[in-house]
């Protein structure tokens, strides 16, 4: 099949946590032997703060990592030429990160040439800013990937399209790997953005005192990371490591011993079941997670198995002290993780999820 996709990038993760899902099922469709063409505007807003923050050079990086992934710049969506693109395509998919007029101009070149068209959301703003959802017009498109339960029913519900599929997130397994025998430069890694005032609370209350609570060696990534948090982190001793290319997690997770997550407050509250990519990675690299409360209502995980809950502060502090101190804890949680994303969550299992809900389409 030809497929082609508009994503937001594929070639900067800067604030941007879909970019490893999204390259994942690029690198597994085109090893199948799919013809794939991804589109991104070379403006795009985590692309243009990446080559401003750290330069042209990021991207010469990326290339060395995942060689087949050569999305396809334009510079405006008015002069995209559709037809010559889309002419031949079987299936187009549309990320949520394009602008309304994309997605409807695309939605309008449907009829014409008689390929099945998705519209793919991983994203909360379903929730968080209905508004903006409101603007696309699905009405072209045969349905919606939707990276949770939860999101499905309120696509259904508000019928923004006709069909809607669940189609969760996954880890690039055969990239994101364990290494535990790395020697180890500290404690507790943890990788994620600020957030925007979203989990600014749940950060102080399950990273960051419990990390000063024990006074064991810790490092973040992120960025958006405002003078307020980054002194914060220094009086609590904790090292900021600024962004981190998504290539680099496995690296990194392999050089400590346990890490966090910490979901965004919309998923916890809002959308629950929908764990966003982090759980993935590092249950893939096998390092040991604990993670704040967020309800897994669609068991996708086994808590106390693949990882440890904390239901506040000072359950955390602990969970994270047991595993420190318990090699056994340690591996038995990094043994089961993977396996666990091994069965279940490979972009592979993904692509097999798309190929199946295609036959579904007329």
């Amino acid at each position: 099949m030809k497929i082609v996709m508009f994503y937001h990038s594929l070639y900067s993760d800067w604030n941007h946590g879909n970019a490893h899902f999204l390259r994942g099922i690029v690198k597994e469709l085109t090893k199948r032997e799919h013809e794939v063409e991804v589109y991104e505007a070379e403006n795009n807003w985590s692309l243009t703060n990446l080559v401003k923050d750290y330069g042209i050079e990021k991207m010469e990086e990326l290339k060395l990592h995942y060689p087949s992934l050569k999305p396809l710049f334009y510079s405006s969506e008015e002069k995209l030429n559709y037809a010559a693109i889309l002419k031949d395509a079987d299936v187009v998919i549309v990320h949520e990160w394009n602008s309304p007029e994309l997605v409807a101009r695309i939605g309008a070149q449907k009829k014409q040439y008689g390929f099945k068209l998705l519209f793919h959301d991983t994203h909360h703003r379903s929730v968080s800013d209905e508004d903006s959802m409101q603007k696309y017009d699905l009405g072209n498109y045969d349905g919606a990937l939707v990276f949770g339960e939860v999101l499905r029913q309120i696509y259904e519900d508000k019928k923004w399209t006709d069909k809607v599929w669940t189609w969760h997130e996954a880890a690039d397994a055969d990239f994101f790997k364990p290494n535990r025998e790395e020697k180890k430069e500290g404690d507790l890694v943890w990788i994620g953005n600020w957030g925007d005032g979203e989990r600014t609370e749940e950060l102080m209350e399950f990273l960051i005192e419990p990390v000063k609570e024990l006074g064991i060696k810790a490092k973040v990534y992120g960025v958006r990371y405002p003078e307020e948090a980054k002194k914060i982190l220094r009086e609590s001793g904790i090292e900021y490591g600024g962004w981190l290319p998504n290539y680099r997690v496995p690296e990194v997770f392999s050089k400590y011993k346990v890490t966090v997550h910490v979901p965004r407050r919309p998923y916890v509250e809002m959308l629950p079941g929908i764990p966003t990519i982090r759980p993935f990675e590092a249950l893939s690299c096998g390092i040991p997670l604990v993670c704040s409360p967020w309800n897994d209502s669609e068991n996708l995980f086994t808590q106390g198995r693949d990882y440890l809950m904390a239901k506040d502060g000072n359950t955390m502090g602990y969970r994270i002290a047991e595993i420190l101190k318990s090699s056994q804890l340690a591996q038995s949680l990094s043994d089961y993780g993977r396996e666990t994303i091994i069965e279940k969550h490979t972009c592979a299992h993904r692509v097999n999820e798309l190929e199946e809900i295609l036959t579904q389409i007329n």
